[in-house]
């Protein structure tokens, strides 16, 4: 996990510093999107099977959450473009300069970028380790550090783009569990649903603080509904032990389990 952080990181910092030169503009494609990808494909190398493996998912799934992921996000953008107008009395809203079919195909090939390595890598490595939900917020804190940039600004405003960051891990998280092959597609359509609202309808690229607090409390009730509604599912399928099994002896100890893979040594 170490090697793909860095890599992941250091990639990221170095395609960032490559952009100027390559004038593709910021709202079309950010190249740092691709460090996570650079970092799972380097781990790859590495470990093929161990890394096929985390790609490949779980054991399938009933989940049924794949459509709603993709609705929280207008929902987010909504409730936090609403509570920012009815504080402000103006609905902020920018036009792009390249064509919008164009900046949303972009978007979504750099949001896969991102999401092959935090919620198709890292979000199932961490759980071997971890339930849902605590594996959820780990990539989610990791994630916000690694847009390093935002501790550049504000606190507040670093505070809140972190609040965001652990509760839309969080939102995917509950989503994508028993998920397979749609992982990679519906994490990369969340992911830039919500970065084409917040290009279009919000001022946060300016280090504007109330935007990022009224989004990051906007992605945290989505996180707090999503937490609830999955918790509560999860309680009422738990399979209810029978009175003989309820009167069963204590059953002697596990054997020690089998040491966690190679690719896991890196975990502290």
């Amino acid at each position: 996990m170490a090697l793909f952080l860095t890599v992941a990181f250091v990639a990221a910092g170095a395609l960032g510093a490559l952009q100027p030169a390559t004038r593709i503009p910021s709202e079309v494609i950010q190249l740092t999107q691709f460090g996570p990808a650079l970092g799972v494909g380097l781990a790859a190398l590495l470990w093929p099977g161990r890394v096929r493996e985390l790609l490949a998912g779980p054991v399938p799934g009933r989940s049924r959450q794949g459509v709603l992921l993709l609705v929280t996000a207008p929902l987010i953008i909504a409730l936090s473009v609403g509570a920012y107008a009815a504080l402000t009395g103006d609905a902020h809203s920018t036009r792009p300069g390249a064509p919008f079919a164009l900046i949303a195909a972009a978007q979504l090939i750099g949001a896969c970028g991102e999401e092959i390595g935090w919620r198709c890598f890292l979000q199932p490595l961490l759980l071997t380790r971890f339930g849902p939900l605590a594996a959820s917020v780990a990539v989610g804190v990791v994630w916000g550090v690694w847009h390093v940039q935002i501790f550049a600004g504000h606190p507040v405003y670093a505070g809140a783009f972190m609040t965001a960051a652990v509760s839309m891990s969080v939102v995917m998280g509950w989503a994508l569990e028993g998920r397979r092959a749609s992982r990679l597609l519906l994490a990369g359509g969340f992911h830039a649903l919500i970065n084409l609202g917040m290009l279009l309808f919000m001022d946060e690229e300016s280090g504007a603080v109330l935007p990022m607090v009224l989004f990051g409390a906007s992605c945290l009730a989505a996180a707090g509904l999503w937490t609830w509604k999955s918790a509560g599912r999860a309680r009422s399928t738990a399979p209810t032990p029978t009175p003989a099994q309820a009167q069963a002896p204590t059953p002697a100890p596990a054997p020690e389990p089998a040491r966690i893979p190679p690719i896991m040594d890196d975990v502290r």
